[in-house]
């Protein structure tokens, strides 16, 4: 038999909430984490909003010394050290000022690293001051500089790597923290993965013409996963961290355990058929759902609650329709559903581990948060899933089983199963 994995720490940088109980606050209120963005107005991009987490310099200093945070202009990295070493204290692990921890390491994921420390270096470069440039360029721009700077502050001498898989990263890094404690080779994973904020992130995106550009007045109501209204994604940044470790080591240390992980899947449509780089290949995703289940040892009928990747663009529909035929389950025999997206925009390679966060809770404590702005569901959607299971208030609800997919640039797509430790 393999070894059986557990969740025991969470951390979280989110547009909505910093910290476990301001996040916890924030979904079951159905808070919205998306403001105006003025220096957005400023560069005349269409979307001129977006959700990133408030970190006051003071908080910084909780996790920074005053010297690093005198060269430090790195968000990305500060969001994923908030929400990792959140997760690892949340676990009660302690942090080893001598000899490193064989047994724990990270797979923490990044879609990019230091973009504003980067251009700040380019610009010394091209003015030829290159010996101006000091020491802590490489760190704080280098892809796996999120790993690195975690396995140094907490002392991690298991594997440190970083992952990065568009907007699957965060999910799929859970997947392969979890697959190293299955095989022996670790006792504990710190898994996660951050987004890098600002306008070289995001202006990308804008350019694709992929944001909404129709709420720059009225930002909380901008992201609208499954609304017929919905009119693209808002840009958003943050972290999420989940520690995981085997059962034995959790029940041995003695512990509160928030969910076990029974397993997942992850897999590519190869931009074939109707996948794309932007689009997915819907066998792709269907298959990968249909794997998770196998690898997981349970049945379609036994999935709860659905927490979807759901960007508020025109393939919402196609997600729901795509669960559908993998489940094979629709109208009032379908799942709950539920799109954090609505609450935060869309964090790209931060997204799938802040919304993996948000599922563990809904899990832990038998809710559901609130689907916000689809007050008018769009007709594709409700023509395949009964409108109770879309909640827009908070429900509490019995919760065994929870799936977890995210989708991805490159026809990519990863899904999780999660279930309650009883």
């Amino acid at each position: 038999m393999r070894k059986r994995v557990v969740i025991t720490g969470l951390g979280v940088a989110a547009p909505n909430g910093v910290g476990i109980p301001a996040f916890r606050t924030a979904i079951k209120t159905g808070l919205s984490g998306i403001r105006h963005d003025p220096q957005l107005e400023t560069l005349q991009f269409s979307c001129q909003i977006n959700g990133k987490p408030d970190v006051p310099e003071s908080l910084q200093l909780a996790y920074l010394d005053p010297l690093e945070l005198r060269n430090f202009n790195s968000n990305g990295i500060l969001y994923g050290l908030i929400a990792g070493i959140d997760a690892w204290k949340d676990a009660q692990l302690p942090i080893s000022s001598g000899e490193p921890d064989w047994d724990s390491g990270t797979i923490f994921g990044a879609g990019s690293a230091g973009v504003d420390k980067l251009r700040e270096a380019i610009y010394k470069v091209d003015d030829l001051q290159v010996r101006r440039l000091g020491s802590t360029v490489v760190p704080q721009t280098m892809a796996s500089g999120i790993s690195a700077w975690l396995g140094g502050k907490l002392g991690l001498g298991n594997q440190v790597t970083t992952n990065s898989s568009a907007c699957i990263t965060g999910a799929e890094s859970l997947l392969m923290a979890y697959e190293r404690i299955v095989s022996g080779r670790a006792t504990r994973m710190l898994a996660g993965s951050t987004s890098d904020s600002g306008p070289y992130i995001w202006g990308g995106f804008d350019a694709l013409k992929v944001c909404t550009f129709k709420h720059n007045d009225n930002p909380a109501a901008g992201s609208r996963p499954m609304s017929a209204t919905a009119s693209g994604f808002v840009p958003g940044s943050g972290a999420g961290a989940l520690l995981l470790e085997s059962l034995d080591s959790a029940l041995e240390r003695g512990v509160p355990i928030y969910a076990e992980v029974l397993g997942g899947h992850v897999n590519s449509g190869g931009q074939r058929g109707d996948g794309s780089m932007t689009a997915p290949n819907s066998m792709a995703v269907q298959r990968c759902i249909t794997g998770a289940l196998h690898h997981a040892g349970v049945s379609a009928q036994e999935i709860d609650a659905i927490n979807g990747h759901l960007t508020a663009t025109g393939k919402d529909a196609l997600e729901i329709e795509n669960w559908s035929v993998a489940l094979g389950r629709k109208g009032k025999d379908f799942p709950y559903i539920n799109a954090l997206k609505s609450m935060i925009g869309h964090c790209l390679s931060a997204s799938g581990s802040i919304e993996l966060v948000a599922a563990v809770l809904q899990l832990k404590e038998d809710f559901l948060f609130p689907n916000i702005n689809c007050e008018d569901l769009h007709p594709a959607i409700s023509a395949i899933v009964d409108e109770e299971k879309i909640p827009m208030q908070l429900l509490y609800k019995e919760l065994n089983l929870i799936a977890k997919a995210s989708f991805g640039f490159g026809d990519v797509n990863a899904c999780i199963i999660l279930k309650k430790y009883k």
